[in-house]
């Protein structure tokens, strides 16, 4: 039995022992969890800023040891890189705020009634388990004139339909009909009020949606794989894989670091700042995506909770 004990600011109840034991363990329990979850974080980031040595020997376990920050030095030696985190930065801006237009725009009409509207439902559903096939959409793009284009990085994958039906939520359950009457009385049509209504009424949304499609666009690196074939054009996710691929064969004579070992110091070194350049090769790609959770987190978590509640 809980005891009741009246504050000056409400009503609270006091906690038995078996309360208090149980908030303990699963105190204790949760910052297990946190700290297995977030240690390869922090393992990644102080190996990326030790000596090579100290990594290769195990010795960075907490802290960085012997700091240097040679692995980034080589990493952005590479020429490719900045050109390539460029064209990142444009197809994730460009291409997240078109997915958003679109997927708002589409979710509205989704959120209205109209002839035919399960139908549409289903066929909409139905991309999220089947698709044609790699082979079928890349004969398509071929047949578009959008392979090897910038185009095809921004129109590939432009709206989930996961998204959209997270979107079409938001909109029957936050926006309410009697609005859209109102609006219709006022002479207005789908157009004037989807843009003088519905959107400046979707702020949480639009910020949702713009995390989403950011972070699913900034660590897409598969549609360049397959679709572009000038290097010029490859995302920042492209390149640097196959700087991780190319340092995991360090036998061979053709990997990254070795063609930089006139200007590294010899190819032992190379391979040295080769074992701390993996790490750096993980923060540089992962920071953008992790700054973007930090700042957008209030929206985010309304994102997964949209549709749960009503009212």
């Amino acid at each position: 039995m809980t005891v009741l004990a009246k504050k000056n600011h409400g009503t609270r109840v006091k906690e038995t022992k078996k309360d208090q034991v149980f908030n303990a363990i699963n105190l204790v329990f949760w910052i297990i969890v946190l700290l297995i979850v977030l240690y390869p974080l922090w393992l990644i980031l102080i190996a990326s800023v030790s000596d090579p040595e100290a990594v290769l020997q195990a010795r960075v376990l907490l802290w960085p040891v012997d700091f240097s920050l040679m692995g980034y030095e080589a990493v952005f030696q590479y020429s490719e890189l900045w050109g390539s985190y460029a064209n990142s930065i444009f197809y994730t801006v460009v291409g997240s705020a078109l997915s958003v237009i679109v997927s708002l725009a589409a979710a509205y009409a989704l959120s209205r009634r109209f002839a035919g509207k399960k139908l549409v439902n289903l066929a909409i559903t139905f991309t999220m388990f089947f698709s044609g096939g790699l082979i079928p959409i890349f004969l398509n793009v071929v047949n578009l004139g959008l392979y090897n284009t910038r185009a095809i990085m921004i129109l590939m994958n432009l709206v989930s339909v996961w998204n959209l039906m997270v979107a079409r939520t938001y909109i029957q359950t936050s926006i309410p009909n009697e609005l859209y009457e109102a609006a219709v009385m006022d002479g207005a049509n789908h157009f004037t009020y989807f843009f003088r209504c519905v959107l400046p009424l979707s702020g949480t949304i639009v910020a949702v949606l713009s995390v989403y499609y950011g972070v699913a666009r900034w660590n897409d690196y598969f549609t360049g794989l397959v679709m572009l074939r000038d290097r010029s054009l490859y995302p920042l996710q492209l390149v640097l894989r196959e700087i991780l691929a190319s340092l995991t064969s360090t036998g061979s004579s053709d990997t990254f670091f070795a063609a930089y070992a006139d200007n590294l110091g010899g190819l032992q070194e190379a391979l040295r700042k080769a074992e701390v350049a993996k790490y750096c090769c993980i923060v540089v790609s992962t920071v953008p995506a992790v700054l973007l959770y930090v700042f957008m987190q209030k929206y985010f978590v309304k994102g997964v909770m949209i549709g749960s509640l009503k009212g």
